[in-house]
């Protein structure tokens, strides 16, 4: 969060100033640099009262140091392949479909699709990823399966319904967000479609991410490296095969390399494991997309009636909208615990466990 805010204030602050393009460019990029300064020091104090003795060392004749650095190599090549599938969307985009227009679209279109899976998928791997590393160290098989199927599991009980509402009320979405100035209504319809696209492998994209965790756990850092290079040339031949179906053939093309991974990942695992959790898996993600049915069904009409009856004012479309997404959260809520699903009483209980301020 002090990352963001940091840029941002970067560029509320430095960007004015400048007259030339390449000036607020400079600007923006020691906005960054700044703000990753920011990251790195800002847990510090919290880590020195632990003992009061943190030290930064680096032995490179350390063992654990080496061995840190040499499980580091296939992250890092990893992290680069996500941004390479990037700059080849972009340049398919740019190339072959609109070199103005698809571009832009895609990335305020991706810019959103990311927004659940940052406040979701992430949290769930960072906080399951511990777990998952102890017991891998500990070689607890069972152990490792059932919280590695209960993180899948959550983050389908989360993304499911946030990739139903994406696309249901893409539109919609996209007005709000960015519909003004020079942004055009042709624009938001070109942007919604991208996102829509984007959307169907927002869950899958989130399964990636837990269980790529798991091989990191398991310090087998090259198999997700080496799945993730397959998809960089899976997402080649998908974006020749859908940019002419237009601008949303690009994360079309993306969702399904996500699919594939997900595929390529739990044949992997199997192969470690012999079994996963498959079955409790598919019946809770059964009873999620029904649930996820029921929002849509219940989200889009109570939006398009607001909609009809209020007009387009910001204020309008706050109120529509925002009761759209209301009303979804109660219906996927009731949905579920009608079709029993575990997940919600793991949200509940942390709820329900949450500290509460004592009343004088």
């Amino acid at each position: 969060m002090f990352w963001n805010v940091a840029i941002i204030l970067g560029l509320v602050l430095g960007v004015p100033g400048r007259e030339s393009v390449d000036a607020q460019l400079y600007v923006y990029a020691g906005s960054v640099l700044l703000a990753t300064l920011i990251q790195l020091l800002l847990p510090v104090p919290w880590l020195r009262g632990l003992d009061g003795r943190l030290q930064l060392v680096l032995d490179w004749r350390d063992p654990a140091v080496r061995r840190v650095f040499t499980l580091m190599l296939p992250v890092t090549l990893g992290l680069g392949l996500i941004n390479v599938n990037a700059v080849i969307d972009t340049t398919f985009a740019s190339r072959l479909i609109d070199p103005t227009l698809a571009p832009t679209a895609i990335d305020k279109a991706f810019r959103l699709y990311m927004l659940p899976q940052g406040m979701f998928s992430v949290a769930v791997s960072v906080v399951l990823f511990p777990a998952l590393s102890r017991l891998a160290a500990r070689d607890d098989r069972d152990g490792f399966r059932d919280t590695l199927g209960l993180g899948i599991r959550q983050i389908g009980f989360l993304l499911i319904p946030a990739g139903v509402v994406s696309a249901v009320l893409a539109e919609p979405i996209v007005r709000l967000v960015y519909q003004r100035g020079q942004f055009t209504s042709h624009q938001t319809t070109v942007v919604a479609g991208a996102l829509a696209a984007f959307s169907l492998g927002l869950v899958f994209n989130g399964w990636m991410l837990i269980m790529t965790r798991a091989f990191f756990s398991l310090q087998s850092n090259w198999i997700p490296t080496v799945i993730a290079l397959g998809n960089l040339f899976l997402n080649v031949l998908l974006d020749l095969a859908f940019y002419s179906f237009g601008v949303w053939g690009i994360p079309f093309a993306t969702s399904l390399v996500n699919v594939a991974g997900v595929v390529a990942l739990t044949i992997a695992l199997r192969r470690r494991f012999g079994r996963l959790e498959l079955a409790a898996i598919s019946g809770a993600t059964f009873r999620v997309l029904i649930a996820s049915a029921l929002l849509a069904a219940a989200a889009f009409p109570v939006w398009y009636e607001l909609d009809q009856v209020l007009g387009r004012g910001l204020l309008a479309q706050i109120v529509s909208l925002g009761a759209a997404l209301t009303v979804a959260g109660g219906v996927y809520l009731v949905s579920c615990r009608a079709l029993g699903v575990r997940e919600l009483d793991t949200l509940l209980g942390l709820w329900r466990s949450r500290p509460r301020v004592e009343q004088a």
